[in-house]
């Protein structure tokens, strides 16, 4: 592993470091921990780091990104610790103004995840310089904490000057006749028969949408004036003359802006099929993230799969739900008759999948509720101010909202006819649901296409349990779980299942910890209920047992309990243990890295709260992790301390199956207790 450097020059502080493993250590480290996890049958160790999170090196962008060469850096970190891949979120093209990746393209790429640095490199044509990466990109700010953030405004000033340079440094070099532009424009051409061709013209359609968006100040197209422009694709699939005239208009007069765009994305697609180069020589995987909904410019593009003048949300109890600005996909359009054919909605899902599994080797589902029985919401009941916040309340003018087999329109009938498809699920009352054939019939097949097992896939199934997602995905499908055991313990539950101590949307596991409610005794006197820490997942007796369960080691289960007990830091390590002991695990990079400043979380769910998906990982990282590992007061996991509970644990759990096999029991130890110790030695490195 090659550990990052200092800049003297720009680091303000005095360096103070940690103990780092030398490279022969680290070596042996390495082989140390995938060894625990191979003699446990851990499958999956999969980090959660959202794209924008990635740190830089030694220039920056102002956001991160998941196919520069800094995330190689980070890259190898998380597998020199046993982790074998990394969740990503979605990768998609953002919402200017909109820095939620659930709300971005399902097919566009994201330009600001462009490795700038890689465009002065000759398979690039060198359309960047050195100078022009000097002037354009900032050296990374080193501070006390270890966290940054993402700057998007600035990072999109970033990325227009720089991307507008690069256009005409290559449209230059191409005229030119420099030979490394041609062989790049080889490539260029390549990816334009396979992305914009006479049967899918995305990249030009997408390409006319931004400069509409342009043109009318929003993406929102359903706030443009003007009707044509509103509906220019769906009027030109239909044949309208005057839709194909604009069309062609708008494209002819807008060319190099259009062509420009073209090429930034053939960029970005260049570069994240190199990174997957790259992860495969190591044997790093990433997760994409198939996001329930799709950004504007999609939905422009496909209006007809869609249900008009609807959106999908979550049910929130007394509240208005959470609305997502974001369409459902149309029942009806799904499919062609009853011969299965995919319709106009059915072809628009398994495109989003198959593009979300193009150069990612496995997926995670998210929300998968909102493809079996979407929470939907009718727009034309939200009603807003003057400033543009909802003014409705669950006792007054309610929100319409309900689960898509149960809403009926003001006259009592339900909101579409579902006459054209047979169902697979009926309710109690006697009506259908139709959406469940989606699994069936397109997720799971195109799982399979991609040599993907669905068991493998991370389905997003924490949410409500209406009665037709809990038949259809738990009862039918018996697909996995996504635990969080934040809220319960890992005993007793499948094998099969995902399990993770907070996701994307939680706070860390110090803060959970931390969590109270002011309540009042029966004298009247406050006292805190601390209803984390108290919870039955965070028991210190359930723990204590359940990473001791050898009753020859009693006297360690003891002394075990009441450390945790009285200590919420090691509580935290036990519950990490205890999520280590199983076979597929996901751990937030802020875990990981020990980022537990009050307030500072990547984000926090059903909120709009300003700092949502900023949080970002310095570029000084590594030393920082070392750094905090060897302080007075750690907060990052040192990952050889916490294996060594798990392997421990799990250690037990199989001489209590072995019984009276001693002979058995003597493998196990020979077999365990070498890597427990090796283990222990480098947990004392890590903290010297």
């Amino acid at each position: 592993m090659r550990v990052l450097g200092i800049d003297k020059k720009t680091h303000t502080l005095t360096a103070s470091f940690g103990r780092k493993p030398t490279e022969a250590e680290a070596d042996d480290m390495q082989n140390t921990i995938n060894k625990a996890y191979n003699i446990m049958g851990t499958k999956e160790r999969i980090a959660i780091t959202h794209g924008s999170c990635f740190p830089a090196t030694d220039k920056d962008s102002c956001i991160g990104s998941p196919f520069s060469k800094a995330a190689n850096e980070y890259i190898k970190f998380l597998a020199l610790y046993g982790f074998n891949g990394n969740q990503l979120g979605p990768n998609g093209e953002l919402v200017r103004g909109n820095n939620s990746p659930y709300n971005s393209s399902a097919f566009a790429k994201n330009r600001l995840f462009i490795d700038l640095q890689a465009l002065q490199n000759s398979d690039y044509a060198e359309i960047l310089d050195e100078k022009d990466i000097d002037n354009l990109l900032l050296t990374p700010k080193h501070t006390d904490k270890n966290y940054t953030y993402t700057d998007f405004n600035k990072a999109n000033e970033i990325y227009d000057n720089a991307l507008e340079k690069a256009f005409i440094g290559f449209r230059t070099k191409l005229k030119n006749g420099d030979a490394n532009a041609l062989e790049l424009n080889k490539e260029f051409q390549i990816f334009l028969k396979s992305n914009d061709n006479k049967n899918n013209k995305r990249l030009t359609e997408e390409g006319i949408f931004n400069v509409l968006a342009e043109e009318y100040g929003t993406e929102n197209f359903e706030k443009w004036p003007d009707n044509t422009d509103r509906n220019l694709i769906l009027l030109v699939k239909q044949g309208d003359i005057n839709a194909c005239i604009r069309y062609n208009n708008l494209y002819n007069s807008n060319k190099k802006e259009i062509e420009k765009y073209k090429f930034e994305q053939f960029i970005a697609t260049k570069q994240i099929k190199e990174n997957k180069e790259f992860r495969e020589k190591i044997g790093f995987k990433y997760f994409s993230d198939m996001l329930v909904g799709c950004s504007k410019m999609d939905h422009w593009r496909h209006q007809d799969a869609f249900i008009k003048g609807y959106q999908i949300g979550a049910y929130e109890y007394m509240k208005n739900p959470q609305m997502w600005d974001s369409p459902i996909l149309h029942p009806r359009k799904l499919f062609k008759g009853s011969n299965k054919e995919l319709g106009t909605a059915g072809l628009f899902l398994k495109e989003k999948l198959d593009n979300a599994l193009e150069f990612c080797e496995n997926v995670r589902i998210d929300h998968v509720m909102g493809l079996i029985e979407p929470y939907i919401i009718d727009n034309s009941s939200i009603i807003f101010d003057s400033n543009g916040k909802i003014l409705n309340t669950p006792t007054n003018n309610p929100v319409h909202a309900e689960y898509i087999s149960n809403m009926r329109s003001a006259d009592g009938k339900p909101i579409d006819d579902y006459k054209n498809y047979s169902c697979d699920f009926t309710h109690k009352d006697g009506h259908k649901t139709y959406h469940s054939n989606i699994m069936n019939e397109i997720v799971l097949p195109t799982l399979k296409e991609h040599n993907l097992n669905p068991d493998d896939a991370v389905w997003e199934d924490v949410c409500s349990q209406p009665e037709a997602f809990s038949k259809v995905y738990y009862e039918n499908l018996h697909l996995p779980r996504l635990m969080q055991t934040e809220w319960a313990r890992v005993q007793g539950g499948s094998e099969k299942d995902w399990y993770l101590l907070g996701s994307h949307d939680s706070i860390p596991g110090l803060q959970m910890i931390k969590r109270f409610n002011i309540k009042h005794d029966t004298n009247g006197n406050q006292y805190k209920d601390y209803w984390t820490k108290n919870s039955d997942g965070w028991n210190p007796d359930y723990l204590a047992g359940y990473l001791n369960m050898d009753p020859s080691r009693i006297k360690e289960r003891n002394s075990f309990r009441n450390k945790i007990a009285e200590d919420d830091k090691e509580r935290v390590k036990a519950k990490f243990a205890e999520l280590l002991t199983t076979k597929k695990f996901q751990i937030s990079f802020a875990d990981i890295l020990g980022i537990v400043d009050d307030d500072i979380v990547y984000n926090i769910g059903g909120t709009n709260r300003k700092d949502n998906w900023k949080l970002r990982i310095p570029s000084d990282f590594i030393d920082k992790y070392y750094e905090n590992l060897s302080s007075d007061n750690p907060t990052a996991i040192n990952i050889p301390e916490v294996l060594k509970m798990a392997l421990q644990a799990k250690l037990d759990m199989l001489k209590l199956q072995a019984g009276e096999n001693t002979q058995k029991i003597e493998e196990l130890n020979n077999t365990f207790n070498p890597v427990i110790e090796k283990l222990a030695h480098y947990e004392s490195i890590l903290k010297e």
